[in-house]
């Protein structure tokens, strides 16, 4: 279990991720693409990626990115520099200026515990060509892996960013930490990881926590080894029916056609109003009072938008918070 000690300016400094971290999708979906679970939500975006990987003749580049990321158990450090909380290009920039001691001490555990390519040993000594190589993978391997799946990443998180939110309003940062349950538990100035691979303590020391809702992340949540680093914590979000193909997806003329009919059922002005309503996050409920509707009515039309791509709606105990997608935000916003 990790356990993270909180003092009162630690839970003063304690914030969500601004959007999803594209370094960190990055580097967890690396180790669900080469891991060994059954996950049928993953089952379709694995085999795509899988596929594609294999068919372009660049691969090769790959090899020491995927050594770098086995698919259980210790990765180094210096691939989810802080920074990449600013964007993915200052993520790249900041593993490209990884500190040399940083770089060796990192290598120098996960080799002893996994084979890793003679360009690691290039890379132990921060060679400029190899850390470039290595950055350069990471673009290739997003832009197979990550790029054409992002908006429904995106729409995952925003949609756990809302549920934090409103925990956060309702409760301060001691109702958003214990927003994160069951996987973990907050009390008494401890934050709890369940089921995490080692027995770890980490004292935050006045630096606050930046929690990472992740969609790639696995059930357990991720920290950094080293507790100098900034404190970071990623956590799983709901996937949200995760990146299995839409309904009809793949059937030409009868997927345009099922498209041409949800965008009809939109028509109206209680639908354009549910859309509105759920710019900041509303509830079933909400949804119903803000419109003067039934339940009933409120339940249908959110089911509609949600079948239409332009909605997402996530369960919290006996509550259902209906989130917009970035298409619904799109129409929106036209």
């Amino acid at each position: 279990m990790l356990t993270i000690h909180f003092s009162q300016e630690d839970i003063l400094r304690t914030r969500v991720a601004p959007a999803a971290d594209p370094i960190w999708e990055l580097v967890l979906s690396l180790h669900l693409l080469q891991g060994r679970a059954k996950d049928p939500l993953m089952a379709h975006w694995r085999r795509g990626v899988a596929r594609e990987l294999r068919r372009d003749v660049t691969s090769d580049q790959l090899r020491l990115l995927f050594a770098l990321n086995p698919p259980r158990g210790y990765f180094p450090d210096f691939l989810t520099p802080y920074e990449s909380v600013a964007g993915f290009e200052a993520g790249l920039e900041a593993v490209r200026s990884t500190p040399l001691d940083l770089l060796k001490r990192d290598l120098t555990v996960l080799a002893g515990t996994n084979p890793l390519p003679s360009s690691a040993a290039a890379l132990a000594r921060g060679e400029p060509e190899v850390l470039q190589l290595l950055t350069d993978s990471m673009t290739h391997y997003r832009s197979v892996a990550l790029e054409p799946y992002w908006g429904r990443v995106q729409a995952a998180v925003e949609a756990d960013r809302t549920r934090r939110a409103r925990a956060l309003l309702d409760g301060g940062v001691e109702g958003l930490l214990g927003s994160l349950r069951p996987t973990m538990r907050w009390e008494a100035g401890r934050l709890e990881v369940h089921d995490y691979p080692d027995s770890r303590e980490l004292h935050l020391d006045g630096r606050g926590l930046l929690l990472v809702p992740s969609f790639f992340c696995a059930r357990t949540p991720v920290a950094l080894l080293d507790p100098a680093l900034p404190p970071v914590l990623v956590y799983p979000v709901d996937r949200l029916g995760g990146l299995a193909p839409a309904p009809g997806e793949g059937a030409g003329r009868a997927r345009e056609g099922a498209g041409r009919e949800a965008l009809a059922a939109l028509l109206g002005r209680t639908r354009a109003a549910v859309l509105e309503a759920s710019d900041d996050g509303c509830t079933t409920g909400e949804v119903a009072r803000r419109l003067h509707i039934s339940p009933a009515a409120a339940s249908q039309h959110t089911a509609v938008l949600r079948n239409a791509g332009l909605l997402v709606s996530q369960r919290d105990r006996n509550t259902v918070l209906h989130t917009l997608t970035p298409l619904g935000r799109a129409m929106l916003d036209a």
